[in-house]
């Protein structure tokens, strides 16, 4: 991991660096935990755990550094299910003790987030043990919230320690172990969706970074079948991917290597749930379920030629004021800001269409090339699903035929982001992908 860490100028044009000093992965690295305290030098650190992290590792933390005779000040959430909402941001900083000269997260995602957080409003340092291989935060400046009941991605901060020790991230919840492998396999959409976003809309693309993605991705697949034996090798794989998937976005300064439209339809879903009260799964679990979607819909354009009469048509009748409503009447709160976003993106904006679409057409031998390079059959992630006890049925997750239709639509809306549903608007295909779900 110290070979992506630090500054280096890229073929690309841009300079790849990413604010972390160091990324530990491996048995029974935890011990080094006093030597990064002391290279701070650091006086007193605040350790962050919530009541599930504390018992997996939080305890452990504390004891090493009483046996290393280094005061520490804790906060232990009491929640067994801790959402990163105000209340909980609030609560971290209401019981931060100001003496405290570092910070130190015992978890994954939602302790990572909260820890990000703090240390960037109270500028210590953060230091981050991890507890389970389930998302690709670690390496991330953001921190994924609700906030006014909206999920948002906040800047916070780049941990600037990574600690892996693989005795604790073994012991994991399968559950959180299967969602590790998922967000990994979302990484075969994101990378076909970069590629061809950059052909289409000539948006920046990194071939060094697209490559970091698929070698952790291949190494994580090769081992798949040893993650709920809680094989060694296996966790291992999925943590070192985990954290270079925030490497290569720190790298490339978007998100676009380790999320696609898979990533949406599971926004879409938490969108809902906070909005309605609806079924939510795992980030990781729903990226996985989502990612097999995206390959099904992915398997039917490969078929698809370009047909300009059949586009221009469809993107005629569109009918953005019934969108709103749409939008609106789906997602609540949620739909609101991306009626918002429409406003400054203008994807729909139908005198651009022409011209995009000849990209498309001019370009679509090549946009073939890219899925059968990067994006396995639909069937070939089925079965990796099955392998790592993943459902291939959307209703395991609480959603139906149409919302899964609906989420599929609603995918072109989240961000300014070239994704598969906004190339079926443009080919005027997006009704007969939604009848694939």
């Amino acid at each position: 991991m110290e070979n992506y860490l630090g500054t280096e100028r890229c073929v690309c044009g841009k300079n790849h660096d990413v604010a972390i000093d160091a990324v530990v992965i491996g048995k029974g690295v935890l011990k080094q935990l006093p030597e990064f305290v002391a290279r701070y030098g650091a006086k007193k650190p605040f350790v962050l755990c919530d009541c599930n992290t504390y018992k997996a590792a939080g305890q452990l933390v504390c004891n090493l550094l009483a046996e290393n005779k280094i005061a520490y000040s804790k906060y232990i959430f009491p929640q067994k299910a801790l959402e990163p909402d105000e209340q909980a941001v609030g609560s971290a900083v209401m019981h931060f003790d100001n003496s405290c000269d570092l910070i130190i997260g015992v978890g994954s995602g939602v302790i990572n987030d909260i820890g990000k957080i703090l240390s960037n409003v109270s500028g210590r340092k953060y230091i981050i043990v991890g507890t389970a291989p389930s998302m690709d935060g670690y390496a991330s400046a953001t921190s994924s919230m609700s906030m006014d009941g909206l999920k948002v991605s906040l800047g916070s901060r780049c941990a600037d320690v990574i600690i892996g020790d693989v005795d604790i991230l073994k012991n994991a919840p399968e559950h959180m172990l299967k969602a590790g492998l998922g967000d990994m396999l979302a990484k075969y959409v994101s990378i076909a969706e970069w590629r061809i976003a950059h052909l289409i809309t000539g948006e920046y693309y990194c071939e060094r970074v697209a490559q970091l993605i698929r070698d952790a991705l291949k190494k994580c697949v090769d081992n798949a079948d040893g993650l709920l034996r809680r094989d060694e090798k296996a966790i291992e794989a999925v943590f070192e991917g985990l954290v270079i998937g925030g490497v290569a976005m720190a790298y490339a300064g978007v998100s676009r290597p380790a999320s696609g439209v898979e990533h949406y339809f599971s926004h879409v879903w938490d969108m809902r749930g906070l909005e309605f009260g609806t079924q939510v799964d795992l980030h990781g679990i729903q990226c996985a379920m989502a990612t097999l979607q995206a390959a099904k819909l992915y398997d039917q354009v490969r078929k698809l030629t370009p047909n300009k009469e059949k586009a221009a048509a469809y993107v005629d009748a569109f009918d953005w004021e019934d969108w709103k409503g749409q939008l609106r009447s789906f997602l609540g709160n949620s739909g609101e800001t991306m009626i918002a976003q429409e406003m400054r993106e203008q994807k729909y904006n139908k005198t651009t269409h022409p011209a995009r679409f000849a990209v498309i057409e001019e370009n679509w031998d090549a946009i073939c090339k890219i899925l059968d390079e990067e994006l396995p059959p639909a069937a070939v992630i089925d079965q990796i699903l099955d392998t790592i006890g993943i459902s291939s049925d959307l209703q395991t997750i609480g959603v139906d035929t149409a919302t899964a239709r609906m989420t599929f639509r609603c995918t072109k809306d989240i961000r300014d982001k070239y994704v598969l549903s906004r190339l079926a608007w443009d080919l005027g295909v997006l009704d007969e992908l939604c009848e694939e779900l």
